[in-house]
């Protein structure tokens, strides 16, 4: 979730809490007060009451309106508290019962006394309360939009230059031209932010282009004393017979330099296709090179004397053709390599897939291979066939599959 709606989300379940809280006391605040003006004015009655009698010694006549009504009853020898109480109020022009407000007395004439029931309809009170309850909940709605509305626009107007850097910061890559240029802001934050980001930048593409500069001198340098070795080998065999045991290790140092030859080789290849820097594309006839490489490789088949199954259709891409002529050995020198005499190779081409399979003993982590420098158990080579592979799918777009079914290796590349 994004941190400016977790903002609004928090902000306004806040504050509907909070109106809703507010409105609730503001509800029974403004009832309270109106109870209390219906109590004042009953009081009034009363006073009028004690005032009539009081100088008539008499009880005032009798009499009901629409909102008011007085009601004298004998109570003998008994008294009654004094109390007011919410009761019912009977209209008597809609014979309607009405909430009612009622304030409960007692006077005393001539040694009699007399209970006085005075009351007050709160129709008029309920639907003032109503209205301003009404009013209140419109304004809440009210703020509650404008402050969504204002929230939305303003702190996007905030934020704009934090997602202005987060933009460049997707947009950057170290093979590429693009900069992170300066987001002007008048927020502190945000400014600390764009001065830390672009020193970063800085510092990221320098060691870079140190890093790209050691790894194009380091792989040129090496080639020059590899030369130098083979060639004195050359001319170190040619001089003179040697012993059995001589011969052997020779073999061996023409063997170690020429895995040294094909290391070097392979390390410069993943740097510049790791940077971006073969871009040399062109139309490239899949089954054609299949079948070059085939060719290559015949040799090895008859020697293993390997079943080869064969169906190729026509697919074309735009790639370097040298770097899918790496991909596809790859593939096929590894599926002939690991299999066994008398063994099974089948290769598959259609519009969508590539499909190599061969027999072959053992399994292993296809997610382990992937990794520079590891190699399966009884692997000669150098550990980075299938890592080249990997990059190349990865640099294309390809999607690199491997599945294990009892003694049978599939390589799957689907474009």
């Amino acid at each position: 979730m994004k941190l400016f709606d977790k903002y609004n989300r928090v902000n306004i379940a806040v504050t509907v809490v909070i109106m809703l809280v507010t409105g609730i006391i503001y509800y029974y605040t403004i009832s309270h007060i109106l109870t209390n003006q219906i109590d004042k004015d009953l009081v009034l009655e009363e006073n009028e009451i004690f005032s009539y009698v009081n100088k008539n010694h008499r009880l005032p006549d009798v009499y009901e309106s629409n909102h008011q009504q007085i009601v004298f009853a004998p109570l003998g020898d008994k008294n009654t508290a004094r109390r007011f109480l919410d009761t019912t109020y009977h209209d008597s022009d809609q014979k309607d019962l009405e909430a009612g407000r009622a304030l409960i007395s007692s006077v005393n004439i001539s040694g009699q006394n007399y209970r006085i029931l005075v009351t007050q309809s709160k129709v008029e009170t309920e639907d003032l309360i109503q209205i301003i309850f009404l009013i209140t909940i419109g304004v809440i709605v009210s703020l509650l939009v404008i402050l969504i509305v204002l929230n939305r626009v303003i702190l996007k107007s905030i934020w704009k230059p934090f997602y202005k850097v987060l933009f460049q910061l997707k947009e950057f890559s170290l093979a590429g031209h693009a900069t992170i240029n300066s987001t002007p802001s008048n927020i502190d934050e945000f400014t600390e932010l764009d001065q830390a980001v672009i020193s970063m930048a800085h510092r990221v593409k320098s060691d870079y282009q140190n890093l790209k500069a050691f790894t194009e001198n380091a792989s040129h340098e090496l080639m020059t004393p590899i030369s130098v070795i083979n060639s004195k080998l050359d001319t170190l065999v040619q001089t003179d017979e040697f012993t059995d045991r001589q011969s052997k290790l020779l073999n061996d140092i023409y063997g170690t330099v020429t895995r040294l030859t094909r290391l070097n080789k392979s390390m410069l290849l993943l740097a510049k296709i790791e940077n971006g820097l073969i871009q040399d594309n062109q139309d490239v006839d899949i089954k054609e090179v299949i079948e070059e490489c085939l060719y290559q490789h015949e040799e090895m088949i008859h020697q293993l004397n390997i079943k080869l199954v064969t169906d190729l259709r026509d697919k074309h891409l735009q790639a370097n053709k040298s770097l899918v002529e790496i991909l596809l050995n790859n593939l096929l020198s590894n599926a002939i390599r690991h299999n066994h005499q008398d063994g099974e190779l089948s290769v598959y081409l259609d519009s969508e897939k590539l499909t190599i399979s061969n027999t072959g003993e053992g399994s292993f982590d296809f997610q382990q291979v992937l990794k520079r420098f590891h190699k399966s158990d009884g692997s000669e080579g150098i550990g980075l066939g299938l890592t080249l592979c990997k990059q190349i799918c990865d640099n294309y777009g390809f999607k690199l599959h491997y599945l294990h079914n009892s003694q049978t290796h599939t390589f799957s590349v689907t474009f």
